[in-house]
């Protein structure tokens, strides 16, 4: 096969980072995080940043999900440039932030919010789809209290997952959970990234774990 074919077949641009820079004033002066960063992530692609804490790759992750702005360079998604949070883009944080007050359902439905179209029967079959898809279906009646660290990571990938963003934003979610619970949420994300075929963006300093996945 010739490399123009190759091109043509190709899975279509889904996230473009064009020769970002992002600078922090600080008091001791102006901070450079990015410089010059630039790479193409194309539909369904799993891809991982790797780097030591501080290197900035969290901060180009925000910048990805809108949350922060470039000082140079642009980025674009299916196209258009990105210049603020977007239902398109979710991001999935180190802590499950989930709302205590709510149970494992009412958590995984509250991102379908995003959807207003749908009403409160699809919102809970839509949810109960996800909730069974990351393994807790017996669970979806449970207090947040009354979770274990993975499963909570579990509910927050359903919720993540639930408003079926086009790019996940994976910030180091599994940093804080012990080696055993990381490797079986290691199966889990690369079991659901074959069967919805997200594009996924994974932020890590682990580089046992950016191989794995």
């Amino acid at each position: 096969m010739s490399i123009d074919t190759e091109l043509l077949n190709a899975p279509p641009e889904k996230l473009v980072i064009d020769k970002v820079d992002k600078c922090f004033e600080t008091s001791r002066g102006r901070v450079t995080a990015l410089e010059n960063i630039s790479l193409t992530i194309r539909e369904g692609e799993f891809v991982c940043l790797v780097g030591p804490s501080g290197c900035g790759k969290s901060t180009l992750l925000n910048i990805v999900a809108g949350l922060e702005s470039p000082t140079k360079g642009q980025i674009t998604a299916d196209g258009k440039p990105v210049t603020g949070p977007g239902s398109e883009r979710l991001m999935m944080f180190q802590e499950s932030a989930l709302f205590p007050w709510l149970d494992v359902m009412g958590n995984v439905m509250f991102g379908l919010k995003l959807k207003p179209k749908l009403n409160d029967k699809e919102r809970r079959e839509i949810a109960k789809f996800y909730i069974r898809l990351v393994g807790l279906e017996k669970f979806q009646h449970s207090n947040i209290h009354e979770l274990s660290g993975g499963m909570k990571q579990r509910v927050a990938l359903a919720r993540s997952l639930a408003p079926n963003p086009r790019v996940l934003l994976m910030d180091e979610p599994f940093a804080a959970l012990d080696a055993m619970t990381r490797e079986q949420l290691y199966g889990d994300i690369q079991e659901i990234w074959s069967q919805r075929k997200k594009t996924i963006l994974f932020v890590t300093h682990n580089v046992r774990e950016a191989v794995c996945l």
